[in-house]
């Protein structure tokens, strides 16, 4: 048997919400199956499982925030017996009910003026079903009335004739990607309530807009109720990111080095090369300084470590984070897995789509857990050079400026060349300037050869 544990997302990240489940108790799971969602104050992450086996239980509710390290559910490894009691399923709302088990015997119902005993989750769900919990004897601790209770309630509303008024309860597992819900948050729109357009029924971001739309327009009028929480969303995110330098900066000796990079190859290469190209399959400047870097990481394996509990521990492969500026603002840098093995091309089709995903709030968990070192850009704002701070538990941070003009002495001849500055702060308790001046050596020297990158 396995935990399923809330996944450490980043180092500044100290506790997460579970938004939804996506597998259920009985489901089969292969390795790197995505098996719920988790909001942090950056984003809404899709959490992969790294254990292949059987779910076994579900044991916290969604809209539940725990502290990372929790058991959030339990999987059945090849060989292992199934437990001996059948788990309670926690459906992700509004999950049908296939099936329930007959009910114990209920406690009778409460004296009149009793306060109502629920469940913060079993109140919820009742909620949707449109069940009134007071009509519902509970069979929980001191007669408090569970989720189960609930499903059970309704599956016997569901059997019987209902009130006209009582909505029948969706037959297949409600799906939604992560943008869509985060726009319903927005727009105030109830996604649960929707038919989505996407495939298998998955609800998309147009099928919340043409909700929003189709809002009688008091409604609409009305300041929608979502704004404060993303409001807040982007504060908790500015808190996150200060308080995650401010211990960098605080336990972490850095060091600092930059140099100038001549770009005039680089770039005449570039050009040329995308001028061979259909529009769809050309190159960006930075998928180039990206792949030099992680392939000068091959030459410096030391600035591809994580400092871990008082030791370097080396990453077990060059995985680049790039720093993403978010819409809302603030900013994450999710991870390039294998950088280094990657040809342009794939690099490239890579770094597009982690963009486009960072900026939906559909990232992957292990995307945000696993990023070696970190490679920053601030060239498409002006800046000539940064020096930026390192993320632990990285141990380096890589900093590209803006390719400029410059005077440029080659074999005593005298000519602009496009340059960029390139820098570099890394971890003294890991590496020192010596093998920091070779790792940005290497990368000037992989840049004066782009067609072997």
């Amino acid at each position: 048997m396995a935990d399923f544990l809330m996944p450490k997302l980043g180092a500044d990240m100290s506790a997460g919400k579970l938004l939804i489940w996506r597998k259920k108790p009985g489901d089969l799971l292969q390795r790197g199956d995505i098996i719920a969602e988790v909001e942090t104050d950056k984003a809404d992450i899709e959490v992969e499982v790294f254990t292949s086996g059987v779910l076994e239980q579900l044991l916290v509710e969604p809209g539940t925030k725990v502290p990372v390290g929790t058991v959030l559910a339990t999987i059945r490894t090849d060989g292992a017996e199934p437990a001996a009691v059948a788990p309670e399923p926690m459906p992700t709302p509004p999950e049908a009910i296939l099936s329930i088990p007959p009910a114990p015997a209920a406690r009778p119902l409460r004296p009149e003026g009793e306060r109502l005993r629920i469940s913060p989750a079993a109140r919820k769900r009742a909620e949707e079903l449109g069940i009134d919990p007071a009509e519902i004897a509970g069979t929980g601790p001191e007669g408090r009335i569970t989720l189960k209770d609930i499903e059970r309630a309704a599956t016997t509303l569901a059997v019987a004739p209902a009130p006209a008024a009582l909505p029948e309860a969706p037959s297949e597992h409600l799906r939604i990607t992560p943008a869509a819900r985060k726009h319903a948050e927005v727009l105030g729109v109830n996604w649960a309530t929707l038919v989505g357009t996407g495939p298998g029924g998955r609800i998309t971001v147009e099928d919340v807009e043409q909700a929003a739309a189709a809002r009688p327009a008091a409604r609409a009028e009305a300041p929608p109720p979502a704004s404060e929480a993303a409001a807040d969303r982007s504060a908790r995110m500015r808190q996150t990111i200060a308080a995650a330098m401010s211990r960098s900066t605080r336990e972490i000796p850095h060091y600092y080095l930059g140099t100038t990079i001549d770009m005039k190859p680089a770039v005449t290469w570039l050009a040329d090369e995308n001028q061979r190209r259909p529009v769809q399959d050309r190159l960006l400047y930075g998928v180039l300084l990206l792949k030099a870097v992680a392939l000068a990481l091959r030459e410096a394996p030391e600035l591809n470590d994580f400092w871990v509990e008082g030791k370097a521990v080396p990453g077990t492969g060059i995985h680049v984070g790039v720093a993403i500026s978010l819409r809302g603002g603030g900013l994450v840098a999710p991870a390039l897995h294998d950088a280094d093995r990657k040809s342009l091309d794939e690099l490239m089709r890579s770094f597009r789509d982690l963009v486009q995903r960072a900026r939906a709030g559909s990232l992957r968990s292990s995307e945000l857990s696993d990023p070696t070192i970190t490679v920053t850009s601030l060239g498409e704002q002006g800046v000539e050079s940064v020096f930026g701070v390192i993320y632990p538990p990285q141990v380096a941070i890589v900093g590209f400026g803006k390719v400029v003009e410059r005077p440029w002495a080659v074999d005593g001849h005298l000519a602009a060349h496009s340059v960029v500055t390139a820098t570099l702060a890394a971890d003294h308790r890991v590496t020192d300037g010596h093998r920091g001046g070779l790792f940005l050596a290497a990368v000037d020297r992989l840049l004066q050869e782009p067609d072997k990158l």
